[in-house]
């Protein structure tokens, strides 16, 4: 058995899926499909995944990075996804408290605002209610003037008061790619860029995908009981090489985040504010930067074009200065963005946000399982509800039993506490053992919120433990973090390092600039690219940084 999620191991993965009929296959590396295979493999069922990109690379990493219970779910009556996701949040912060970050979170209540004073704080109890919040995080009612002491650059002008909630904050993309590693460590044979390109059947029943590795363009066949449909946006493309997309459908809606740095906006805690036109806006302090977000448009275009516009970045300015007026942001203070799409479930009649975030699980005529729509912090649920009604096939086809769902009671890579109770105190101790290995402060701070204590296994590839004093160079850090991305993470591509695995073009755009080109030199070396990969790998570097720094208008722009 492989030990090691490692890019040197992703074609060995392939050829042993392809010499044997899996129980399970899924299609598509995201949040919900690393929820699957992690709750598959946990029930002892033999699980494959294959993802076209990276993991986490679709709308996995293109969140308003939030595990919330969904306050406007609530608006539109819908109490069981409250409920549900509310439960969903408890669990998440208990099993991986290294991604999921308390959030405490202001509602600003204005005359003739989509909310009113009592009708927020009904709203909010019975929100807290649902989702089973603790005494000690409970919704507070705030007076005018507690408002602005709690947050001073709020507008005043119309302001009643505020409600004081709470919610969590986390890294999508890092949340992603640790239920991977966790699901892999129990078994699941999982390997990114693996493109499923047809389907394969026997008794008009799909039995298997044909797959082309796009890393070496080798071909496999591989075969399973049950195929699985978990790829988000592009569900709907793989039921039409199915020739099951009928019924039910998806309707994208587009959501874009702006990032400023800290100084520009420093607002001292996360807001979520009505505008003039009915939408919510978040912003949330992230370390040295804000990030403000997100719209919520309909999308008709290709992936491929999927970019923040200007006429995105406007809308959001002018949503955040009618909010914080003393902030007067302007373009020039966009330090970087981020576009993503919602897969949701198409109902007529109803605009981009009033479209339910429920998932659904369609079976086609074939056997293919397709789950479509939710949110971030239901994937638990999405995967449990998707292993029952395979689990029940499966003992129907070979009556073979398979345990029941445990995923909420086991820790995500990273989250052990390490028998601390306090997991502040954990994060103290981690540090302190980096400092031990000559990490500086930031550096330590940084990969202990990333890693959690899975930093011990990047602070090991420094060597020794050095006298006190005693640091070592920013090549030797960025070896050891590639090192580690390489051999422990999958990593295959600089981009993937710079935007996924380190957040850095969503967080510290100049950071990733600055070490683009040492990323690309130490990953070559570690996996062994020639001068024409290490010139691809520029390109695409390049090409990712020229949309974050060009803008076309609008998505008009791209049928011109």
């Amino acid at each position: 058995m492989l030990t090691r999620f490692s890019a040197a191991n992703r074609t060995e993965l392939l050829q042993r899926m392809a010499m044997q009929e899996l129980e399970v296959l899924v299609i598509g590396g995201g949040i919900t499909g690393a929820g699957i295979a992690l709750d598959a493999a946990l029930r002892g069922v033999q699980i494959g995944l294959i993802e076209q990109n990276d993991f986490g690379s679709g709308t996995s990493s293109r969140s308003t990075k939030l595990i919330h219970g969904g306050l406007r779910y609530l608006k539109q009556g819908d109490i069981k996804l409250v409920q549900e996701v509310g439960r969903e949040r408890a669990i998440l912060y208990k099993n991986a408290p290294h991604l999921v970050v308390a959030a405490p979170m202001l509602l600003p209540i204005y005359r003739k605002g989509t909310y009113g004073y009592w009708a927020s704080s009904v709203g909010l109890y019975i929100y807290d209610w649902l989702a089973g919040v603790q005494r000690s995080e409970r919704r507070k009612m705030l007076n005018k003037e507690e408002a602005l002491q709690l947050e001073p650059l709020l507008n005043p002008d119309g302001l009643k008061g505020a409600g004081y909630y709470y919610e969590y904050r986390t890294d999508d993309a890092r949340l992603t790619i640790d239920i991977m590693k966790t699901a892999f460590q129990h078994g699941a044979a999982i390997v990114n860029y693996a493109k499923m390109t047809e389907f394969l059947y026997k008794d008009n029943r799909v039995v298997g995908v044909k797959v082309v590795d796009r890393i070496t363009d080798e071909v496999y066949s591989i075969y399973a009981k049950q195929i699985v449909n978990a790829s988000g946006p592009w569900v709907d493309s793989v039921r039409q090489l199915d020739g099951s997309l009928s019924g039910k459908r998806l309707f994208l809606t587009k959501g874009v985040h702006l990032v400023v740095a800290k100084e520009r906006l420093p607002i001292r805690q996360s807001a979520y504010f009505d505008t003039p036109d009915g939408r919510m806006i978040f912003v949330i302090p992230r370390g040295d930067i804000t990030y403000i977000g997100t719209t919520d448009t309909a999308y008709r275009l290709e992936m491929d074009q999927l970019r923040t516009t200007e006429q995105d970045r406007d809308y959001l300015l002018r949503a955040v200065n009618a909010m914080f007026p003393e902030g007067k942001l302007g373009i020039e203070d966009v330090c970087s963005h981020w576009a993503g799409v919602r897969p949701l479930i198409y109902q007529e009649g109803k605009g981009p946000s009033e479209l339910s975030r429920k998932d659904e699980v369609i079976v086609s005529s074939s056997g293919l399982i397709t789950i479509a729509g939710g949110k971030l912090t239901g994937y638990r649920k999405m995967a449990q509800k998707v292993m029952n009604l395979v689990t029940s096939e499966l003992t129907q086809k070979t009556g073979k039993q398979f345990k029941p769902c445990t995923t909420d009671q086991v820790i995500v890579t990273g989250g052990d506490r390490m028998g601390h109770h306090d997991y502040a105190a954990c994060k103290k101790d981690l540090r302190e053992q980096g400092f031990a290995r000559g990490v500086d402060a930031v550096t330590a701070t940084e990969w202990v919120e990333l890693y959690g204590t899975n930093v011990l296994h990047v602070f090991n590839r420094l060597g020794a433990v050095r006298k006190k004093g005693e640091g070592v160079s920013q090549e030797q850090l960025l070896r050891a973090q590639i090192a580690y991305a390489v051999e422990e993470e999958m990593t295959t591509t600089a981009v993937d390092f710079l935007r996924l695995r380190t957040g850095w073009t969503y967080f510290q755009l100049k950071k990733a600039e600055a070490n683009a080109e040492q990323v690309i030199r130490l990953m070559g070396d570690a996996l062994g690219w020639g001068e024409n990969e290490r010139a691809q790998q520029r390109v695409e570097v390049a090409e990712l940084l020229d949309t974050i720094y060009t803008l076309p208008k609008s998505e008009e722009e791209y049928n011109e």
